[in-house]
């Protein structure tokens, strides 16, 4: 079953800065393209960031362009999100998943989801 793990949620301030990481307990990240999705309270879940099978190709949604930064460690078969200058509206679960496009308005995530990993930004 393709499902991953979402790791480096927690609590901080605006302004402050968080890393999270999507790593597979049983399998490779290699062979696929990786989305990251996030569900605020009470709201429909939306797409963040992608990244390509090979990390050349990456995608973002516009209200977290520079200020978010995904990535991939090839060898290590994990995926990151380093996120900046955070604000409260980012706020919500954050989970990543294999994804068909590296297009993050239609990823077409496949797979099962994860648990997620709580991201609340408050001072």
């Amino acid at each position: 079953q393709l499902e991953l793990v979402e790791s480096g949620g927690g609590l901080v301030q605006p302004g402050g800065s968080l890393t999270l990481s999507c790593a597979a307990s049983k399998f490779t990240l290699r062979p696929f393209a990786i989305g990251w999705f996030r569900q605020a309270p009470g709201k429909e879940r939306e797409g963040v960031s992608c990244i390509s099978k090979l990390g050349e190709t990456t995608d973002y949604t516009d209200s977290v362009k520079g200020r978010f930064t995904i990535s991939r460690d090839i060898a290590k078969g994990s995926v990151y999100l380093q996120m900046n200058s955070l604000k409260p509206e980012d706020t919500g679960i954050y989970y990543c998943i294999a994804v068909a496009n590296t297009d993050v308005a239609d990823m077409r995530a496949f797979g099962s989801w994860g648990q997620g990993t709580q991201v609340i930004v408050s001072s």
